[in-house]
């Protein structure tokens, strides 16, 4: 199977069981954004759990917040996103597709290209030249392209009830004012009204740390975790939901003590790495890669990506950078409010006093929910061929979906539908229901379609209640990574479903 025949598939999977739908689908679709079906949302929401149950329940030295997605705008100029958030866009005259030109095929100045007209095939074929700044078309490799220009990746809009629009006319109304001076007036009567929708979830960790380190006496080291929605008006959008302009951030705020980041910046990256393989089946599909002095971030002495392989190669799924203090100097220096800890147990190593008071350094894990899913779903499916009961060959399609994550985690499947036996499935799914479990109960076509429906769902337990349940209160479990059946009494079926969910390996 090649990579673009995976995509495909996993695309169309999603759609037809209830993963992943294009947004307003019926008016046509809206490009980038997508809803979460009734088996989407469970394993978003189950990763996510995962994440908050290892980053926060199971540590003393973490707490979680969840803030405003719109914040202070001085927040976004404080921290640099409103003046340098932003990244090259070309246009391609050729074929009109619009493009980063940081990250478009790199070419020597002075190449010759060869492209079709339009980008179409079967187009006139052209000749051109690479300009001097050595790149080409991605999708139709022309030379032929537009001049670069800024383009600020945040999502802006505005507070309050007064519309910007009313004041700009008001304000230009019998003026003979030329382009560049109707704009100022725009940005300015824009500016009484301005905010952002939020591009990452971290800023409000900073301005927050105050608030949360005094109201939960919270001793360095600590972190302030985080999961929400973030918005960026992304260039180029690309594979599903990989890169959207809506999406779901998992980020925790890791505040250290100075000259300790390098050795926490470790511990992190092995962790956040080690958490990824407990759900993986393709441990080697994952990898850290540091990145290089020319690509570090301006507030970051240092930073790791764990990258995951993706059809189409290689690419980041989360981030663990070191952001020193930047972030907490720069807060608390547009504020005037001091963003620091004092530790009355160390030593000041200026003064050599007693009572130290510092702006801690920052360790930041950040990955990307929406991402997670996408690479969770292609790390679960697998194809097994084999022969059916009348020596077919047939195709067995199933997510290997980790039964803590794993949106269904069993399913009841009465033999048919008489004789007690759906009673009896309903009472086993209440009792896995009640344990906090989302089960269900399947009685619709035959017992084999039953099953391979949930193998390729990745439902990892199929409970089959049948005549001799009735007798002696026994169910047949079938496993889904082997088609394995087991009969066992169903107290002890139900010890097994709750046990795998809830105490993962």
């Amino acid at each position: 199977m090649n990579d673009i025949d995976l995509m495909t598939k996993i695309v169309s999977l999603c759609k037809r069981r209830g993963f992943v739908f294009q947004s307003s689908e019926i008016y046509g679709g809206l490009k980038s954004a997508y809803d979460y079906g009734p088996l989407g949302v469970e394993l978003k929401r189950n990763i996510a759990a995962a994440w908050w149950r290892s980053m926060v329940y199971e540590r003393e030295d973490v707490v979680g917040i969840d803030a405003s997605i719109i914040m202070h705008p001085k927040v976004w100029e404080t921290s640099g996103h409103v003046s340098g958030f932003s990244d090259p866009l070309v246009d391609c005259l050729n074929c009109k597709e619009r493009f980063r030109g940081d990250k478009a095929p790199k070419a020597d100045p002075g190449t010759e290209t060869t492209y079709l007209k339009g980008g179409k095939s079967g187009g006139e074929k052209l000749k051109g030249v690479v300009g001097p700044r050595g790149y080409v078309c991605p999708v139709c490799g022309s030379s032929d392209l537009s001049e670069e220009r800024q383009f600020n990746g945040m999502f802006r809009t505005t507070l309050g009830p007064v519309d910007p629009l009313d004041e700009f006319f008001r304000e230009i109304k019998g003026k003979d004012l030329s382009e560049r001076d109707m704009r100022g007036v725009y940005e300015e009567a824009l500016k009484r009204s301005l905010v952002y929708l939020r591009p990452e979830t971290a800023q409000a960790m900073f301005v927050q740390f105050l608030n949360v380190q005094q109201s939960s006496s919270m001793k360095i080291p600590f972190g302030i975790a985080q999961q929400g929605k973030s918005f960026r008006n992304e260039i180029v959008v690309e594979h599903f939901i990989f890169r959207s302009c809506e999406f779901e951030q998992m980020e925790m705020e890791f505040f250290v003590e100075p000259g300790t980041h390098v050795e926490w910046l470790q511990y992190w990256t092995n962790e956040r790495m080690n958490w990824y393989r407990k759900y993986a089946n393709k441990g080697e599909a994952f990898r850290l890669r540091q990145h290089e002095k020319n690509e570090l971030a301006h507030y970051s002495d240092d930073c790791y990506d764990i990258e995951y392989l993706y059809p189409w190669g290689w690419g980041e799924l989360e981030g663990v950078a070191s952001r020193t203090d930047y972030d907490l100097k720069r807060h608390g220096a547009a504020t005037g409010t001091k963003l620091s800890y004092f530790d009355q147990n160390k030593v000041d190593p200026e003064t050599g006093k007693n009572g130290w008071r510092y702006v801690p350094y920052v360790i930041e894990p950040a990955a990307g929910l929406t991402r997670s899913v996408l690479a969770f779903i292609l790390d679960a499916y697998s194809e097994e061929r084999g022969v059916d009961a009348s020596g077919q060959e047939k195709v067995r399609v199933l997510l290997k979906l980790h039964p803590s994550i794993a949106p269904i985690k069993a399913a009841v499947l009465p033999l048919v539908k008489k004789d007690g036996q759906p009673e009896k499935a309903a009472a086993i799914a209440k009792e896995l229901r009640l344990a906090g479990l989302n089960v269900t109960c399947d009685e619709q076509q035959s017992i084999g379609k039953r099953y391979a429906k949930h193998d390729e769902i990745g439902t990892p337990f199929c409970i089959t209640v049948d005549p001799q349940t009735i007798e002696d209160n026994t169910v047949t479990v079938r496993f889904r990574d082997t088609a394995e059946q087991v009969r066992m009494p169903i107290a002890e079926c139900v010890e097994m479903v709750i046990k795998s969910v809830r105490h993962p390996n």
